[in-house]
């Protein structure tokens, strides 16, 4: 049977703003308080997802959030209208309320972890909604995430989904921003590598000085059994504790992988060596073999690669093997790293094209291409029970441009958060966009 990888981007929300609320992520703090647009944004991804569909790729969307989030603004202590708790907010804890209308959840890396139905107990495609709770303004997002997905992946015969691990530090989740997975095919059993940057419970792991380590490694054995993992199926590696604290927050900032390939800066790990090797031996009893492509320090430093980009970026198979690297416009703007690029393609490497996008607007608050999609693994007749309408098509394509550019603002400052017409405008949007998706009722508003 046929299987696929599908990606599934994230829209970008009509609140789209540089708050500069993710301590640890060197673009979003240098960014802070700058000008956003938000059409911008969210047609800059819209295009890249309609280049890849025309390349041949699965590509499908993820609908925003409600924001602002007058509900967890009322939880905590904002009373009166809708409109009234905003003003209340804007007028007292501005920081609450940039924080309770953040767009992050466009980077839909952070979604959920995935696991395909060829590694689970039960043969089924299993999710698990991401708690994100090292930072407030990510910790509000699960519950309608998780209901975004279930609407998504509703048919219970090929999908399961868990709710968000415990809202705990020791079970700290940031999706598959710290997981990706390795088979020859994907519909066939493969390898899940889970990345984690501190242990809430083992002392033995060293912890990062300068900026949080989000993921435990706790949170990622919790999933794996959540998911019915064989731990045949499963290896366990550490963040190097240094590299997060130069803005590595997330293991996608440092190295991505896909089929039978690992992208990798030499400094991405803790016992690298190990690491790799335990790779190569669980994905050759599943039939495949790993190719690890190593960046030396020499060629591009961790800053260099914190600053461009450059693993955060789509990994995609092509029809005959090769590999195509999406990279943000920011890789060609720096001297070294595209000097690196030119000379990877060049090599009898199995990464053999680069294609550079232009992804400004989620770059400056810290997030590139791999950081805006959610990699889906599916069977034919588990892609055949995804809900049709968020696969895109050339048709949902002009349907959601053109939603775009009826419902969002051309520009944003932190001070537009406190009018109450945006919340007006976003529940507007996302009303309509529910039924251009045919998600059903998925927001606050639309439940309460």
């Amino acid at each position: 049977m046929n299987a696929y990888e599908v990606n599934f981007d994230g829209l970008v929300g009509p609140t789209h703003n540089y708050g500069g609320l993710s301590f640890g992520n060197v673009a979003s703090q240098s960014n802070s308080q700058s000008i956003s647009s938000p059409k911008e944004a969210a047609r800059q991804g819209l295009a890249k997802m309609k280049a890849l569909m025309e390349m041949g790729f699965q590509q499908g969307v993820l609908a925003p959030q409600e924001r602002p989030d007058v509900a967890a603004l009322r939880s905590l202590g904002f009373s009166g209208s809708d409109a009234q708790v905003v003003e209340k907010a804007a007028k007292t804890a501005m920081p609450l309320l940039a924080a309770c209308s953040s767009a992050s959840s466009m980077w839909t890396a952070n979604a959920c972890t995935v696991s395909p139905g060829a590694d689970t107990a039960d043969g089924r495609v299993h999710f698990t909604a991401a708690n994100l709770n090292c930072k407030f303004h990510r910790s509000i997002e699960h519950p309608t995430t998780s209901r975004i997905l279930a609407a998504m992946f509703a048919n219970e015969r090929h999908f399961a989904h868990h709710a968000a691990l415990p809202a705990v530090s020791q079970f700290g989740d940031e999706g598959a921003a710290n997981h990706t997975r390795f088979s020859k095919h994907y519909g066939e059993p493969g390898v899940e590598f889970f990345v984690f940057g501190r242990s809430a419970f083992d002392r033995r792991f060293p912890a990062p000085q300068r900026y949080p380590a989000r993921q435990t490694l706790e949170a990622s054995q919790a999933i794996a059994r959540l998911h019915g993992l064989d731990e045949a199926g499963v290896v366990y590696a550490q963040q190097n504790p240094a590299v997060i604290d130069q803005g590595v927050f997330h293991n996608d900032v440092i190295a991505v992988g896909n089929g039978e390939v690992l992208f990798h800066h030499e400094d991405a790990f803790l016992d690298s060596d190990r690491v790799i090797a335990e790779l190569h031996d669980k994905l050759a009893r599943r039939g495949g073999r790993l190719t690890a492509v190593r960046v030396p320090r020499e060629a591009v430093t961790v800053d260099e690669a914190v600053r461009s980009y450059l693993f955060n970026s789509q990994l995609l198979s092509r029809a005959d093997g090769s590999m195509l690297l999406i990279v943000p416009e920011e890789c060609r703007n720096d001297e070294r790293v595209w000097r690196y690029l030119s000379q990877l393609t060049a090599d009898d490497g199995p990464i053999r094209e680069v294609k550079v996008f232009d992804l400004k607007q989620s770059m400056q608050n810290g997030g590139g291409p791999a950081c805006l999609r959610l990699r889906v693994a599916l069977r034919q007749d588990e892609l055949d029970a995804v809900n049709p309408r968020v696969l895109l098509t050339p048709s949902l394509y002009d349907e959601l441009v053109a939603w775009v550019d009826a419902h969002y603002r051309d520009r944003l400052v932190e001070t537009d958060l406190a009018d109450p017409q945006l919340l007006v405008e976003c529940r507007t949007a996302l009303d309509e966009l529910t039924r251009i998706l045919k998600l059903g009722s998925v927001y606050p508003f639309q439940i309460d």
